[in-house]
């Protein structure tokens, strides 16, 4: 196997030991969206969710709409298979309550992009491909193997307005959250080896994470053990250099939220202080960096920044 020839230094300023890697900590792609913008895999991934066979000759179209739901990074995948139109995405932080809304907005646009908007106005109705929409949680939070989120439950109160016997809901739109870190869902794992890899290959990272070392080193270790042990094997030594780019622009957007949430607390206690923010954003990111560099988790991090 070839060793890469670029050379650099590490975010602690020490070269890795065996093998270099060019860095750029503001790539947007994401290993799960270049993992999963496969037809095959994702044939396989939704056939594990549902708890059904789709066959080969079914096929699957990818109409996925980059920089909607993150606009800084892209961790979805839209398709459609079989009259389905299928939103598929990756959660790596805290599961965002406002999720149903965002997709609602995703959906809109997704059917202006397949739908011939000339058909809108026949007097035939037209035929349209069943939404469904999937979050699959990989955050370092403890959650559930499953769970639901609503667009009803954003609704404001208007129980005094609704006639007796009424239940309906007008607008409806329902997210189906699994947790896909490694050791959860195990039967949904078993039915898709992909999947059951890529939770491996990310819960391999955090480990060495866990054992203080660097995020390069940890995700250098990690790739090398999965390639050995024949784990996402063929992506891993396809995708190699990409592959560090893209973990390191996922924690770096990581940072960005962590701190960015991280001001807005500290800004709704002081009102009105508007200099010297930018200067704390730095210090903050510096900070944030900083802990990472050591080896702590996400969540650790975010427990250090709240005692601060």
């Amino acid at each position: 196997m070839k060793k890469s020839n670029f050379k650099r230094k590490s975010i602690l300023q020490e070269k890795s030991e065996e093998d270099s890697h060019k860095v750029n900590r503001n790539y947007k792609d994401s290993v799960f969206s270049s993992l999963f913008s496969d037809p095959d895999i994702l044939r396989e991934l939704y056939s594990a969710i549902e708890g059904i066979t789709i066959p080969h000759d079914i096929p699957v179209v990818i109409n996925t709409l980059y920089g909607v739901i993150y606009p800084s990074q892209k961790n979805d995948v839209s398709f459609i298979i079989d009259n389905r139109l299928v939103v598929l995405i990756e959660h790596q932080s805290t599961i965002n309550e406002n999720m149903p809304f965002r997709l609602l907005e995703y959906i809109v646009r997704i059917y202006e992009k397949t739908v011939d908007p000339d058909k809108k106005y026949l007097e035939n109705m037209i035929k349209i491909p069943k939404p469904e929409f999937f979050v699959l949680y990989n955050g370092s939070d403890e959650y559930p193997e499953y769970s639901e989120h609503k667009l009803s439950d954003m609704y404001m109160d208007v129980e005094d307005l609704k006639q007796p016997n009424i239940d309906k809901t007008p607008l409806e739109l329902i997210v189906q959250v699994y947790n896909i870190n490694h050791g959860h869902n195990p039967k949904l794992m078993k039915k898709c080896k992909t999947l059951n890899n890529y939770s491996f290959f990310i819960g391999k990272i955090r480990e060495h994470l866990k054992e203080k070392k660097s995020l390069e080193k940890a995700v250098d270790i990690a790739v090398k053990y999965c390639i050995e042990n024949n784990i996402l094997k063929k992506y891993l030594q396809e995708h190699r250099s990409e592959v560090y780019n893209m973990i390191l622009g996922e924690y770096n957007r990581e940072i960005d939220i962590a701190v960015n949430r991280k001001e807005a607390w500290e800004g709704g206690r002081a009102e009105g202080r508007a200099e010297g923010r930018a200067e704390e954003r730095a210090e903050s990111r510096t900070r944030f960096l900083s802990l990472l560099d050591q080896g702590l988790t996400i969540k650790e991090i975010k427990e250090q920044l709240k005692q601060e």
